[in-house]
């Protein structure tokens, strides 16, 4: 990724997030949640795996294979060992905190590993109108409280990549300590996280800033204290660590140290000046504390930086750096030790763009470091790695650059580097795309290569700017943030490449046309080339067109219903419309610049815009535009609308804001005229998908509020009622920006997310043909962990029967009023005693003599009787 993500969420921001909605996670006093839902969705991501920036990564260090990694805007993930993949933790954060899906910090308890702590929030200036929170979580993620902080936290803010800012104490687990930005200082919680108090004597809150000039304040925030370490080799048991480092954003007082636990504090002495400390890694065995520095607080923009060792007996510093300070164009910032080697160390060169980024490896604890890549002669090069990307091609960017680049690339902002605690030959990294990864690392130091994969299947990071899905091809086209967007011929595999000739660095905007589905086209940003694209194969293969003067990004474009015209609405340039395929572009009259446009389903020369409470109709193919008289809707900008299918003039346009008209709007006259849906509080999303078995107009998806509740929602008789067809389980903080239906599959609703990706859900939970009525099965259900108030259970589903299963459904019932909170391999829904579990879409092919796994958490009373019977479908199975 190459900068930060916010355009989407400033466009929330407009649209009234204050406005509406359930709880999204358990606060400290709860109170009532309303669930509207009539039906069961089953909910999954169109694979892309990866899409954004990927700051930390973190092992727990007393269980084995217990990872998590935390995302700028797209939550937190837990790493699943059996199938090597993430489940997400954050799904429920809901439409009001929609900033609580950044996540500037993760600590997992290495005292008691089903403990795990987030602290959360996107933006510390007033992007975001709530404060920071840590979340705790006594389930491993499966569910969460949460401890409001009285200041802001910024996930997507500079500096996001230091850290960890979130500690637990190794010896009393009932410590935590927090760095805060914005000159709030550190924070200490002695209760497990439930409460939190400022450490008053701690003498530093940094004083560090990327641009003080910046009067946003993005860029111009203090980014305070930026990481906590504790020496375990301190304390013991039940008794609080005495030594604490802490890592402050001030390029002359960096570090400082507590030996007393925490009741006195002092800047450690005789450490480096003119450089962040990123990140301090301790080495308690052999007493050292490692530190990455950077000349800047990342996550790209570092120019120097140095390594360095601290002799924590003797107070001894030593530059370590693999590289003179004149060689490095980069900061270092990745920083890991082998724990079960410790003198072995490794760091990145997290900022170095071009023509790669760089990790360095030593195993004598800094004395020397070889390269993950150095020049033979230049510009050619040699790795001591291979990379196999082909589980998700398009990291290669379809690029063919001249050496010493490579595609695809090691990485960039690689701030993330961690080395499995309990095995050397695994090691994991973050970049601005996705996680690398290996497990055969140890080749490094024995001269034969390693092998670095995508480690990131399950893990869906992208920003989604808008949505189609076509009558004929590809069920999906995408437009993306930061990767362009996709072309999804299968939701459930990953496209072999984003959209490319040109490959913009975001795409704002696409179209179809509905009587030609063939052709397409797709407006976005680009730093030097142009900002739209067409193509006439449904999006498989793109050619760019010619902007107008003035185009400085892409704002929103419309295909004519037949596809002979198109109609841009671009960033720094009027309205314009082109017969053909954009090579030369005229501007429109009537219509002011910077109003959304659409065309018409039916008639190709009719097009739509709105702008400013206005909305404006051509029916000249865009050349004119004309104000509709229509009165009372939103008079401000954050509004999206649509034309129906296979109806001239038939018109829905959502949106507004909490403070002036908001809600959901039909025209059936060209938009003429507007008669508001009083049934719907606000909507800021709407799409249309196939009509219900029955029905004779199209069902309706929008993300609203209806009745005082925040969902997605669906109506299947023209807006008369209303169905939830979420939970508070799957909620994914913003819904925003693009929904739009399936017009092959009835029911089926794509959902832009802003920062899980695109999710899209199924009634009814899919459909697949299942097993065969006959079929046989053979259950296993084995209860793994066990605590006051939960559980941790596996189940193995073995088919026994002699054909394939095409999908499976599997039946329980609880007898101790226990409760599912989270699976991971398959979906559920519950009710009351009644659970039905079903395969996800990768695992729902069971093939004669071969099984399905997978396993959940949930919460329980005092007993916890294991069910006895279980039925696939109606078959029941055999138990063992």
């Amino acid at each position: 990724m190459r900068r930060t993500r916010i355009l989407t969420t400033v466009l929330a921001l407009a649209a009234g997030l204050l406005a509406g909605g359930p709880p999204a996670l358990a606060a400290d006093a709860p109170g009532p949640a309303t669930t509207l839902a009539a039906d069961t969705y089953t909910w999954k991501n169109a694979r892309i795996d990866g899409g954004g920036f990927v700051p930390g990564i973190v092992f727990n260090r007393s269980e084995k294979d217990l990872a998590y990694a935390r995302t700028d805007i797209g939550g937190a993930y837990r790493w699943q060992e059996s199938t090597k993949t993430w489940t997400p933790l954050l799904d429920s954060v809901g439409w009001d905190d929609w900033g609580h899906t950044g996540v500037v910090s993760l600590a997992s308890d290495s005292v008691d590993p089903d403990r795990v702590y987030a602290a959360v929030g996107t933006y510390t200036n007033d992007w975001d109108p709530k404060n920071g929170a840590v979340l705790r979580s006594t389930d491993r993620g499966a569910s969460w409280q949460k401890a409001a902080l009285p200041f802001k936290l910024g996930g997507n803010m500079p500096g996001r990549g230091m850290g960890e800012r979130l500690a637990v104490d190794p010896n009393r687990n009932s410590v935590l300590y927090l760095g805060a930005p914005s000159g709030k200082g550190l924070w200490r919680s002695t209760d497990s996280g439930a409460t939190w108090s400022q450490v008053t004597n701690f003498p530093n809150v940094g004083n560090y800033a990327q641009d003080p000039s910046d009067t946003s304040g993005y860029a111009s925030d203090n980014q305070g204290i930026v990481w906590v370490t504790f020496d375990e080799s301190t304390g013991s048991a039940g008794t609080a660590t005495k030594t604490v480092y802490v890592g402050v954003a001030d390029k002359e007082n960096a570090v400082y140290r507590s030996t007393d636990a925490g009741a006195t504090w002092e800047r450690l002495a005789g450490q480096p000046t003119g450089y962040l400390a990123h990140k301090g890694v301790l080495d308690a065995e052999n007493g050292h504390l490692y530190l990455a520095y950077s000349d800047t607080g990342g996550p790209y923009d570092g120019g120097k930086g140095r390594l360095y060792r601290y002799a924590t007996a003797t107070g001894t510093w030593t530059d370590v750096s693999p590289v003179a300070e004149a060689d490095t164009y980069y900061g270092f910032s990745g920083l890991t030790v082998d724990r079960q080697n410790p003198g072995t160390v490794m760091a990145t060169a997290y900022s170095s763009w071009w023509p790669d980024t760089q990790i360095f490896r030593s195993t004598d604890s800094g004395a020397t470091w070889t390269k993950a890549w150095d020049y033979t002669s230049y510009p050619n090069r040699e790795n001591r790695y291979t990379m196999d990307v082909s589980s998700v091609p398009w990291l290669t960017w379809g690029a063919s650059p001249s050496p010493p680049e490579q595609t695809p690339k090691l990485g960039w902002m690689t701030e993330a580097l961690e080395i499995d605690p309990f095995d050397p030959d695994r090691m994991m990294y973050g970049t601005g795309a996705t996680i690398y990864g290996s497990e055969n690392l140890t080749n490094w130091d024995t001269g034969s290569k390693f092998t670095i994969t995508p480690m990131v299947r399950g893990l869906e990071e992208t920003a989604v700017n808008d949505l189609a899905s076509p009558p004929s091809g590809a069920p999906l086209l995408s437009a993306l943030g930061d990767i362009g967007g996709f072309r999804h011929t299968d939701l459930t595999k990953v496209p072999s490449m984003m959209f490319t000739q040109p490959n913009f660095t975001s795409t704002t905007s696409l179209d179809f046309a509905e009587s030609n589905p063939d052709t397409v086209v797709r407006a976005g940003n680009l730093d030097s080339g142009p900002h739209i694209a067409f193509s006439t194969d449904n999006g498989a293969n793109w050619f760019a067109g010619t902007d107008p003067s003035g185009v400085s990004g892409g704002g929103t474009v419309a295909a004519a219903a037949d596809g002979s015209r198109f109609v841009w609405s671009p960033q720094g340039a009027g309205v314009h419309y082109a017969t053909g395929f954009g090579t030369s572009w005229s501007a429109s009259s009537g219509i002011p610049a910077g109003a959304v446009v659409e065309s018409d389903r039916v008639d190709p020369k009719t097009f739509y815009g709105f702008k400013s409470g206005k909305f404006y109709v051509s029916t000249d193919g865009g050349a004119t535009f004309s104000a509709s008289s229509a009165t009372g809707l939103p008079s401000g900008d954050s509004v999206r609308f649509k034309a129906l299918p296979g109806a001239k003039g038939d018109v829905w346009l959502a949106g507004g804001a909490s403070d002036g008209a908001y809600g959901l709007w039909h025209s059936t006259d060209a938009g003429a005229t507007f008669t508001k849906l009083t049934n719907v509080d606000e909507a800021d999303a709407i799409g249309f998908g196939k009509a219900a078995p029955g029905a004779s107009y199209q069902t309706l998806f929008t993300s609203a509020k209806i009745d005082g509740v925040r969902g997605i929602f669906r109506s299947t008789d023209k807006g008369t009622t209303w169905t939830r067809v979420n939970d508070d389980a799957h909620q994914w903080g913003w819904t925003g920006a693009a929904i739009t239906g399936d017009p092959r599959v009835y029911g089926r609703v794509y959902v832009a997310t802003n920062g899980r990706g695109i999710v899209y859900g199924d009634t009814g939970g899919g459909t697949g043909p299942g097993p065969d009525p006959s079929s046989t099965c053979e259950v296993r259900y084995k209860i793994t962990n066990q605590w006051s108030d939960g559980f941790q259970a596996d189940v193995q589903l073995t088919n026994t029967g002699s054909t394939a299963w095409k999908g499976w459904s599997l039946n329980w019932s609880f007898s101790d009023g226990q409760k599912i909170s989270q699976v991971w391999n398959a979906s559920h829904t519950q009710s009351g005693p009644a659970v039905t579990v079903r395969n996800t879409d990768w695992n729902g092919t069971v093939a004669a003599g071969s099984s399905a796994a997978f396993g959940f958490t949930g919460s329980r009373s005092a007993t916890n009787t294991t069910p006895t019977a279980f039925k696939l479908g109606e078959q029941t199975c055999t138990v063992r």
